[in-house]
């Protein structure tokens, strides 16, 4: 008997992929925004569902996992560059097809918004405390027709500070549809290091000994980041222990002769450390050479600073100012400064991070903290909106 056996073929059938469109006018760059938009981007990429465009005027090294188109922008006179780069990408977006348009920074329509700042005019009036300029104006103008467009469904704040704001600036936004994304962190780029070493090599290099305790500050911009506030807060705690010791390492870029002389007047002129700007291989090795992170914004809406540095295993302490406040447990992780001008109050608490052991239980639980708040949890939430915000007809 002969026994026939049949084979099907096997038939692929092409599984439609979502597009989406990315908008910023800078990727991957230096900045909080640009760093935030393309870590999120190139892990949304991994997900085969999805199809990633970045529309950009400049961009990093270009990874292969998305698909990038350059987007002119007018940069003089100034008041066009926010106005210049919404009208080009959306022209450029809106002649391909795309199931959802993610916007990172402001364009005239999206489908989404990720608030990587307060809005604008509260940024001027209340936290630069000046008037809008004519390129404030503009920039604001075309936030707001960005949110009140019938097409924007939701929102991502990336505190809860953003959040709080964004609603108080936009009333009638329905709450709803504003949500809290934060920035993750990659704990095990900090934690693969070898802790001893960097102590020993970093301190070395700049003059800190092995058994001081360091407190780390790390900013771009020494004003609105409040480096004034924490050296008056660090000679107030001179003052009260005089025989502590204690270092501060300054990594960043500012006016240092003002800081110095504030640092002298205050009597801690050899306590301070000005290192400069470092790459982020070398910061990651700073933060694990130091004991405790702080950082006295006057406003910050997130401050991934002070995630790395719970990353890190510092406990921190900050403003309450700086949007990553949501990550603070009190006395736990770290410290919250409701009024950063009270520097008895803050030296107080440097007071407490000066006991090791105290310092060693809060830095685990700072570890814990940023363990929890990955990059993939990010993506997480925002692949939820996108699921939530696609047609029906692009549902798997």
């Amino acid at each position: 008997m002969t026994h026939k056996h049949e084979e099907e073929d096997c038939i692929s059938v092409p599984v439609h992929r979502i597009a989406i469109a990315i908008a910023i006018p800078k990727y991957g760059l230096t900045g909080g925004a640009e760093g935030f938009t393309a870590e999120l981007t190139e892990r949304l990429a991994d997900n085969r569902r999805y199809e990633m465009h970045v529309f950009a005027n400049r961009w990093a090294t270009p990874s292969g996992k998305v698909i990038f188109h350059r987007v002119p922008v007018i940069s003089f006179p100034k008041f066009l560059t926010t106005l210049s780069f919404a009208w080009f990408a959306g022209r450029r977006i809106a002649g391909r097809h795309f199931d959802l348009v993610h916007a990172h920074d402001r364009l005239l329509e999206a489908d989404i918004f990720t608030m990587h700042g307060i809005p604008h005019r509260i940024w001027i009036r209340k936290v630069r405390r000046r008037t809008l300029s004519f390129y404030d104006y503009v920039t604001d103008r075309v936030e707001r027709h960005l949110v009140h467009s019938q097409r924007c469904r939701f929102f991502l704040a990336v505190s809860g500070l953003a959040r709080e704001n964004f609603l108080a600036a936009y009333g009638g936004t329905d709450p709803r549809a504003v949500k809290v994304v934060p920035p993750g962190v990659d704990s095990a780029r900090f934690q693969q290091l070898d802790r001893q070493q960097c102590r020993r090599e970093i301190r070395e290099s700049f003059g800190i000994g092995t058994t001081e305790v360091v407190l780390l500050f790390v900013s771009m911009n020494f004003a609105i980041k409040g480096l004034d506030r924490l050296i008056t807060a660090l000679g107030a705690l001179k003052q009260d222990k005089p025989d502590a010791q204690f270092k501060l390492l300054v990594v960043g870029k500012g006016k240092i002769g003002k800081y110095t002389r504030l640092a002298h007047s205050r009597g801690i002129g050899d306590r301070i450390v000005f290192a400069g700007t470092l790459g982020k291989a070398e910061i990651a090795r700073t933060y694990m050479a130091c004991d405790i992170f702080s950082i006295l914004s006057q406003f910050d809406t997130f401050g991934m600073v002070v995630l790395e540095a719970m990353a890190a295993s510092l406990p921190v302490v900050i403003s309450s100012n700086v949007g990553a406040r949501d990550l603070v447990r009190e006395g736990e992780n770290g410290f919250v400064i409701d009024d950063q001008e009270n520097a008895g109050q803050i030296a107080a608490k440097f007071g407490l991070l000066l006991d090791c052991q105290v310092r060693e239980k809060m830095g685990a639980e700072a570890l814990q903290t940023a363990r929890e708040n990955t990059w993939e949890a990010a993506v997480d939430k925002v692949v939820a909106v996108y699921e939530s915000a696609l047609p029906k007809d692009n549902e798997p």
